[in-house]
């Protein structure tokens, strides 16, 4: 089974950003002014491949076979067994022999990171009546499993479960693979071709 993990607010906000930068692209070529509709067109370019490589591009994908992280312009496979060692800090830091990976998305900022802790801290009940709604056992069970985790700490331990499975079935580390991704040069030379079109026009 394949998961897909990423920052969920950038990945809807990059795609705000599409919506916004489809609009305006029809409309500059609807009042094509020369020079002035090319520069536009370029700086919106240059943004949409900005926010297609940090926003929309980057995610931590779990499959059967191994972990792939996809940087903004890179890719990385690494097989189950070769993962040594997951740790959190504000990325997703995973060590693979004398190396450490780091996953840019999901990210636990500081406020996520803060919100975490105060869930696992009930509220102090105030004045007569609860005004809180009662929870069931599974319901607070669910809530002590997740207090003080963020998304990236799951995502985190669901990685470091799956390489322990695969230590534990004594699967030998296979290839780590790093390929550069044709969609984010790609889109960098979609933006670079937006430039020159305005530069030289």
């Amino acid at each position: 089974m394949k998961q897909t993990f990423r920052g969920s607010t950038a990945f809807v906000l990059g795609w705000i950003w599409v919506a916004f930068v489809l609009f305006n692209a029809f409309d500059l070529t609807l009042r094509y002014s020369g020079k002035s509709s090319l520069v536009a067109g370029a700086i919106l370019g240059v943004l949409t491949a900005l926010v297609y490589l940090t926003a929309l591009r980057p995610a931590t994908v779990v499959a059967d076979d191994g972990l792939r992280v996809r940087n903004p312009l890179r890719t990385t496979f690494l097989p189950w067994a070769s993962v040594d060692d997951v740790q959190v800090s504000h990325t997703i830091n995973i060590s693979h022999g004398d190396k450490v990976l780091h996953a840019w998305t999901p990210q636990a900022s500081a406020r996520e990171r803060a919100r975490a802790n105060r869930r696992g801290h009930p509220r102090a009940q105030r004045g007569r009546y609860q005004t809180e709604p009662v929870l069931s056992k599974g319901e607070r069970a669910a809530q002590e499993a997740m207090a003080g985790k963020t998304h990236a700490d799951w995502v985190a331990e669901q990685i470091a479960e799956r390489a322990e499975n695969a230590k534990r079935r004594r699967e030998q580390p296979g290839d780590v693979r790093v390929v550069w991704a044709p969609d984010a040069l790609a889109a960098c030379a979609a933006a670079l071709v937006l430039v020159a079109v305005a530069v030289l026009a």
